[in-house]
């Protein structure tokens, strides 16, 4: 088809393109149809087959010019993506341009365009990398954590230490005036834990169950209740019991209730430093995952197509519904807005990285980690078999691949130095790492 085709720039990535189709053509796909349509059109006062080609015209040709553009529209759109050497992103916005009397067929399709760039320089650039080990310490501290996950309360008579937990019944004001939430009765408080406003918990060391303490605190200014903010409150507390934690010990039945059937403790601690190990490996790669993604966004600042944008921006929002299962409440956009912007842009960055080097999927690190992940199942081979017998399955896994494919590329374009720490640190930030 000999058409006409002009391109404008618009803002930012989108295009306006113009086509002009030949009027030869689309006359002459109307009259072909009015000539179809003939052999068996019925009118009354008409033989079938023998109704004027006028008539027709005059009765459907509008309704069959719409048909015929429409359909010229589409396959001459592709047609002239192709010659004007554009890459579209997202269905377009047809605008129509029709004059009869003119005997001009066109229309604007207007679209944005995926950026073309080429990959920026990591030269100078350094990403550090974790080196840690789980020592038998931080198996000691792992299993002493999952005695506290399964530990009993008993109530004593002594006075209140730091990690014990006490019931109580409380009133507290502010200005005299019991303020909202205010109130608990039976509430169970666990000293240490540093839940409640600063003072409380601490204010309570050394009670005894039955006593009564009053406890003049102030809430602090960046306190979630705007009202209460700064404001100086008084609790009348009443301590109902004292309770101290009681853990179990690591004995056959403190294994069997983590799967080990047996109850064999060695095998228990074994398996607690191999989950450990798995997460060591996991922490590692996510942090230098993370570094060298950002490395990879400074050195590419890209314009990014609005309708990548705002399709990442509708995942997000659905993702974040369903983890909200049962609530009904819109969130706004703008609270996914620059985790979007993120995801897009390094979605196009790394979509270059894989073409300008021809990254191919390595299906042996994608087997490799799909049995990692097999190990943790009760039947390993049956979660192997079922995504390698289930394409859309397996997909997730080779994405990962080759993401980890695209991190060992930007570390051997970068400076990468060892960052020793301990498994604590890498596993729990806030701790330093």
């Amino acid at each position: 088809m000999k058409m006409q085709v002009s391109v404008e720039s618009g803002e930012g990535l989108e295009r306006r393109m113009t086509v002009g189709l030949p009027p030869e053509d689309v006359e002459a796909e109307i009259d072909k149809r009015l000539k179809q349509m003939a052999r068996t059109a019925r009118i009354r006062g008409f033989r079938p087959g023998k109704v004027p080609v006028k008539m027709l015209r005059q009765r459907y040709g509008g309704k069959l010019k719409h048909e015929v553009f429409g359909e010229l529209v589409k396959s001459s759109f592709t047609e002239a993506l192709t010659q004007e050497q554009l890459r579209p992103v997202g269905p377009p916005r047809i605008e129509a341009q029709i004059d009869e009397a003119e005997r001009r067929y066109a229309y604007t399709a207007v679209f944005e365009v995926l950026p073309q760039f080429e990959l920026g320089s990591l030269g100078g650039k350094t990403i550090k990398r974790p080196v840690a080990e789980v020592t038998e310490g931080d198996v000691d501290a792992m299993i002493e954590r999952l005695r506290r996950q399964r530990q009993t309360w008993t109530p004593v008579e002594r006075p209140a230490h730091d990690g014990d937990r006490l019931v109580i019944t409380f009133s507290g004001t502010v200005d005299g005036e019991v303020f909202e939430g205010g109130k608990g009765e039976d509430v169970r408080v666990e000293l240490g834990s540093g839940r409640l406003v600063p003072g409380f918990e601490s204010g309570l060391i050394g009670a005894r169950a039955g006593e009564e303490r009053q406890l003049d605190l102030s809430f602090p200014e960046d306190y979630h209740a705007e009202k209460l903010k700064g404001k100086a409150a008084r609790f009348d507390v009443r301590i109902s019991s004292v309770e101290e934690a009681v853990l179990p010990d690591v004995d056959e039945e403190f294994a069997r209730a983590f799967g080990i059937e047996d109850g064999d403790v060695g095998r228990f601690r074994q398996d607690v430093r191999q989950n450990m190990e798995r997460e060591l490996k996991q922490r590692t790669s996510a942090r230098v995952k993370h570094q060298a993604m950002e490395v990879l966004l400074a050195a590419n600042p890209i314009d990014l197509p609005t309708a990548l944008i705002k399709d990442e921006i509708s995942a997000l929002k659905e993702q974040a519904q369903q983890g909200a299962a049962g609530a009904k409440f819109e969130l706004p956009d703008n609270l996914f807005e620059e985790s979007a912007r993120r995801r897009v842009a390094l979605g196009l960055v790394m979509g270059e990285v894989v073409k300008v080097n021809g990254i191919n999927v390595d299906q042996e690190r994608v087997r490799a980690a799909v049995e990692d992940m097999a190990s943790t199942y009760e039947d390993p081979r049956e979660f192997v078999d079922f995504h390698y017998k289930n394409k859309e399955q397996l997909a997730s896994f080779e994405s990962l691949a080759l993401e980890d494919q695209v991190v060992d590329w930007i570390m051997s374009q970068v400076q990468v130095d060892d960052e020793p720490m301990s498994f604590q640190q890498l596993a729990d930030p806030a701790q330093g790492g």
